[in-house]
């Protein structure tokens, strides 16, 4: 397999291990919002971001303080 097929079937696969992990899941953010994680979406200049229930935007999945197990 070519080399950047192989890296974007990494970053697919570590993308869909990360809404198995985190779809659902209540957090708290480091800027203080809380509430269930609604999806996660790829940002080319970002990165991974999630968007939290109730709350309008999207953050970067290092702003997640605190996640239910």
């Amino acid at each position: 397999m070519p080399r950047a097929k192989t890296h974007a079937a990494v970053i697919l696969r570590e993308y869909h291990k990360a809404e198995s992990e985190l779809i659902g899941k209540a957090v708290v953010l480091t800027d203080g919002k809380a509430g269930t994680v609604e999806g996660l979406h790829l940002d080319e200049a970002h990165g991974l971001r999630l968007s939290v229930a109730g709350h309008p935007g999207k953050w970067p999945v290092s702003t997640i303080m605190l996640a239910q197990k």
